[in-house]
C-alpha cells in the first residue's frame, strides 16, 4: 500500500523531477507532483509525493521535515484525506429556507413616496 506525503513551503523553483529525486533516496517513489496555479502556471509552493510503503514514507518524513531548501524550511508530513467538496449535504451555505423565508417589507413596489420602492 502506498503512502501519500504532503510537502509544503517549497521554493517556487522546485519541479516534479526535483521533488521525486529528493524523495527517491529513501525508497520507491510512485509519483511526485508540485501543485501549479492554473492561471499563472507558477508553482503554488506545495506538492504531494506518493511512496511505495508506509515505512519508506515515514523515513522520508523524519529526514526531510524542517530541512532547508533554497533558504526555506520545508514542511513534510502525511497527507490528510481530501475534504468532501462540491455539492452534497452541508456545503455551500444555502439552506432549504433560503427561498420563501421571511419576507422583507422594505423593498418591492408601492413603498415610499415618489416612484415607490426599489424595483
Amino acid at each position: 500500500m502506498s503512502s501519500k506525503i504532503y510537502v509544503g513551503n517549497l521554493p517556487y523553483s522546485v519541479t516534479d523531477a526535483v521533488l521525486e529525486s529528493n524523495f527517491s533516496e529513501f525508497g520507491g517513489v510512485s509519483s511526485a507532483k508540485v501543485m501549479m496555479d492554473r492561471e499563472t502556471g507558477r508553482s503554488k509552493g506545495f506538492g504531494f509525493v506518493e511512496m511505495a510503503s508506509a515505512d519508506v514514507a515515514q523515513a522520508a518524513i523524519t529526514a526531510l521535515n524542517g530541512m532547508s531548501v533554497d533558504g526555506r524550511s520545508i514542511v513534510v508530513n502525511l497527507a490528510r484525506p481530501r475534504e468532501a467538496g462540491g455539492g452534497g449535504n452541508g456545503s455551500g451555505g444555502y439552506s432549504a429556507a433560503g427561498y420563501g423565508g421571511a419576507k422583507r417589507t422594505d423593498v418591492g413596489y408601492g413603498n415610499g413616496g415618489y416612484g415607490g420602492g426599489r424595483y
